[in-house]
């Protein structure tokens, strides 16, 4: 395999597999979104149909109140109540029925020929009793029941919510029920816009990834190697270089990001859909708890953008370029101080100015690195850091008097010591040297930077 062929084979793969990573990594948020998504929608399509139900039999029950609790137990008066509960409806198949506790049927405005008889061993497709249910929800004082009825609008099986409340003065069940089909309808449509959004986001990605190969393709074939050594040198250290900064700086960004921002911005969407649903239930109560939770969430978007400015003051810090090492590693303790309350002190002897940018920034992220460990680790109760330049370098000493680890273990754990490991690849990219001794008195750091010759 030619060069040309390599680089071109080591930039693409490496893109595809990021792209590809990428996609399934969106793909599988983006079903539990939907499904979350359809969980709430659900639960609020059905807790509008139970109140909806309860309201109705409420209603039912006053139009035959001046029958019922009148003391009345007649025929008369029970062929009356009958018939006001037969000419009540409400949309296409909205009706009410009425059953004694034996099971039979005593009226039934959309299906006349179950009238007269004996229901109470119905069943429907499922095997589940019907009447059974509904009687024995009925006994226990009245509520909710779900089951499957033949819809007189269609004459097929839907899944319908029934509310049944007992008139034991008379031996009845009164009840009604709303067919489901509509809240399946819905949630059907839920899916297939959510199903769009998501094959739509995966066609984006994968036309990215395209475009993205053929720009890197096209760059590899654009370039020019005149001579097969110095190119492959010129590789070799660009691509340590590129990837040595890349993989820094991208582990750093992806704990910030997944760890604050990505985690504040699900819970603000979560809690900005939840106030939606509560706004548009109109049940009394719900505009104050939507508000509450729009403030909740604009509280949390003013730390998003705190945390937006402090990533992007921890990329490159300004002061390191314009005074130097030392004037940094001051200013870094100095924030410490003031963000922990634990007191850091710097000290600084010789000459620490002849390392390069490189070596610089190492060491400060060193630093940073070091003070973000003490702060979740050490407990420590006092700190400090030395920064010392010799003739062939520069060796900085962080010092605290925490509780001290096992330096080794943890270096040698993988699923721990990242923050040390992060340490040591930076030390042997500029290849300095890197020594740390942890006790039960304390840890102390130790890095040294050769000046840049």
């Amino acid at each position: 395999m030619r060069l040309r062929q390599k680089v071109l084979f080591l930039a693409i793969t490496p893109l595809i597999l990021a792209l590809c990573a990428i996609a399934l990594a969106v793909w599988h948020q983006s079903e539990l979104l939907a499904q979350q998504q359809r969980s709430t929608i659900q639960q609020a399509y059905l807790s509008s149909k139970e109140a909806e139900l309860k309201h109705y039999v409420t209603l039912a029950q006053h139009s035959i109140a001046h029958l019922y609790d009148a003391g009345r137990d007649d025929p008369a008066a029970r062929e009356e109540a009958k018939r006001i509960l037969s000419s009540l409806s409400y949309g296409d198949d909205g009706y009410f029925f009425v059953y004694d506790m034996q099971g039979n049927s005593l009226m039934h405005p959309r299906q006349p020929e179950l009238v007269g008889r004996n229901l109470y061993d119905l069943r429907d497709e499922q095997g589940q009793p019907t009447i059974q249910k509904l009687l024995q929800r009925a006994r226990e004082g009245g509520g909710l029941q779900r089951y499957m009825w033949i819809k007189p609008s269609t004459h097929k099986p839907v899944a319908k919510l029934g509310y049944v409340v007992p008139l034991p003065r008379w031996g009845w069940m009164l009840g009604t029920g709303i067919y489901l089909d509509d809240v399946e309808q819905a949630l059907a449509k839920v899916d297939v816009q959510q199903s769009g959004n998501i094959h739509n986001t995966m066609l984006w990605i994968a036309l990215i990834a395209i475009a993205a190969a053929v720009v890197v393709a096209s760059s590899g074939v654009a370039l020019n190697i005149s001579e097969l050594r110095v190119a492959d040198a010129k590789l070799k250290v660009l691509a340590q270089r590129v990837v040595e900064s890349q993989e820094e700086e991208r582990a750093r960004l992806s704990r910030d990001l997944h760890d604050g921002i990505s985690q504040w911005l699900v819970s603000i969407k979560l809690q900005i859909e939840a106030g939606m649903i509560r706004l548009s239930s109109g049940q009394p109560g719900q505009t104050e708890a939507a508000q509450a939770v729009f403030e909740h969430a604009a509280d949390q978007l003013s730390n998003v953008m705190g945390e937006v400015r402090r990533i992007s003051h921890n990329l490159r810090p300004a002061i390191l370029d314009d005074l130097g090492l030392a004037a940094a590693l001051k200013h870094l303790g100095q924030e410490y101080t003031h963000s922990s309350g634990t007191p850091v002190q710097f000290e600084a002897s010789g000459a620490t100015d002849g390392l390069s940018d490189v070596a610089n920034t190492v060491l400060f992220r060193l630093a940073q690195e070091a003070l973000t460990n003490i702060g979740r680790h050490a407990a420590a109760g006092r700190i400090e850091i030395t920064l010392h330049g010799e003739a062939d370098g520069v060796t900085l000493c962080i010092r605290d008097d925490g509780k001290g680890f096992d330096a080794e273990g943890i270096a040698l754990h993988p699923q721990r010591g990242i923050g040390l490991r992060n340490m040591m690849e930076r030390m042997d990219a500029i290849g300095g040297r890197f020594s740390i001794e942890s006790g039960s008195t304390g840890t102390v750091l130790t890095a040294f930077a050769a000046n840049d010759s």
